[in-house]
């Protein structure tokens, strides 16, 4: 089935509008489709390893930053033209005027101040999930990414899949039926929670850690942080669900248009507001719209799953998404939405969807005065993240039912969980 009207119109409206894109003093676009790209890459271990090399890959990369100077240096002795920083904020005020976009691909807590520094100058921006640390700096940054007619994109990766975008179409095309029912499920967490933090251990000579905590509240450097397990604590990372649910929730995401839940509930281990709990089951209640029921989605981590007999006895992988429709199922095994199994009744059809030239390919595509990424910041990735991110909410809450205004991005019922979703900042970061 056709990506809805809604959708073709907005591409259609923003194609057109992105023939003349500027960047600093240059124009790409129709103008100049050829035009060398100029990148800055923010995190350049890791995840961004592999971000930095698909920059490169479409143009120069010209400033790197990480704040744990191996890294860095690591990464220089690749790209050696690349000017070298430890703090992005520096890298940005200096090389303004020679930078055209930027990646962002460091911990939780920073997405949304270097992608909004980044976008407030005119920048596009390409920042790996989930797209922030809060709900609040989600809008915050689609309504900075509309503002300012940057290309965006998140870095969930499947969303570009055909595989995925298939299952979605049918799933839209309505061969399941009416779908009332998501369940969807991780193998993380794979590094601590639930834990108490670990002793205070002397600073690597290599890495900064005041620029490595930014934001966040100062605590004392200890092994366990950098640079994986920080996804485990609640002032850097977004635990278990934060890491996998815009890749495992993507696919139902797409199909079902899974924004705006208007209540969560989770069932967890037990929190200690520090140290994400070592397993969670979370419930979203989503009201129906003109295209589809009521939907519930249940999520699972911590090697919780869906009940067996959802499965008949075929299932479930360590990780996937399942949606029962009145006509029958879609299993998806897997992290990325990419595979699908039919059962229950329900038949692969030809259907149409938007085929994608790759992933990055799609915010390059854009960066030149094409067609937005899928996963742009306001329209797709911003929404996403805040669905998902909502579920934290619930977990904080741990037990208590939250009932979510979207609209207004306020917990009715639970004013205690107003930090979370607005947090408040160390001096010398902002939103700006």
């Amino acid at each position: 089935m056709p990506q809805s009207s809604s959708r073709r119109e907005f591409l259609k409206t923003a194609t057109l509008t992105g023939l003349g894109v500027w960047i600093g003093s240059r124009t790409f676009g129709a103008e100049s489709p050829n035009e060398r790209i100029r990148f800055a890459c923010i995190g350049v271990g890791g995840k961004g390893d592999s971000d930095t090399a698909d920059a490169a890959r479409f143009g120069d990369v010209v400033a790197i930053c990480d704040v744990d100077e191996d890294t860095l240096n690591k990464a220089a002795r690749k790209y050696p033209m690349a000017r070298k920083f430890t703090d992005y904020r520096k890298m940005l005020d200096e090389m303004e005027k020679s930078i055209d976009a930027v990646t962002v691909s460091i911990p939780d807590h920073q997405h949304a101040h270097a992608a909004a520094r980044a976008m407030h100058m005119g920048k596009h921006c390409f920042c790996q999930k989930p797209l922030t640390h809060s709900i609040y700096e989600a809008r915050h940054l689609g309504e900075i990414a509309r503002d300012k007619k940057v290309a965006t994109q998140m870095g969930n990766q499947g969303t570009a899949s055909s595989g995925l975008r298939k299952s979605a179409a049918l799933v839209k095309a309505g061969i399941l039926g009416p779908v009332h029912e998501v369940h969807v499920w991780t193998d993380r967490p794979i590094w601590p929670q639930g834990v108490d933090r670990p002793e205070p251990a002397g600073v690597p000579s290599t890495l900064q850690w005041d620029l490595w905590l930014g934001p966040a509240p100062k605590r004392p450097y200890a092994k366990g942080y950098h640079p994986f397990a920080w996804r485990g604590w609640w002032d850097f990372g977004n635990g278990a669900l934060g890491d996998m649910a815009c890749h495992t929730a993507n696919m139902p995401y797409m199909a079902l248009d899974l924004s705006s839940p208007t209540s969560v509930v989770a069932e967890t281990s037990g929190t200690n507001h520090d140290s994400y709990p070592k397993w969670s089951i979370i419930h979203f209640e989503f009201p129906a719209t003109d295209k589809r029921p009521a939907v519930t989605m249940t999520w699972y981590d911590g090697g919780k799953r869906p009940p067996a007999e959802l499965f008949e006895g075929k299932g479930p992988a360590e990780s996937g998404s399942l949606l029962v429709g009145e006509k029958g199922k879609l299993y998806s095994p897997g992290d990325y939405g990419t595979d699908r199994v039919l059962r229950g009744g329900a038949q692969d059809t030809e259907v149409s969807f938007p085929e994608s030239p790759g992933h990055f390919e799609e915010w390059v595509r854009a960066i030149k005065g094409g067609e937005p990424a899928m996963s742009n910041f306001p329209d797709y990735a911003g929404p996403l993240t805040e669905t998902i991110l909502l579920g934290n909410l619930a977990v904080w809450a741990d037990g208590k039912k939250i009932e979510w205004d979207a609209k207004n991005m306020k917990a009715t019922n639970a004013p205690e969980v107003d930090p979370i979703i607005r947090p408040k900042y160390r001096r010398g970061y902002s939103l700006r």
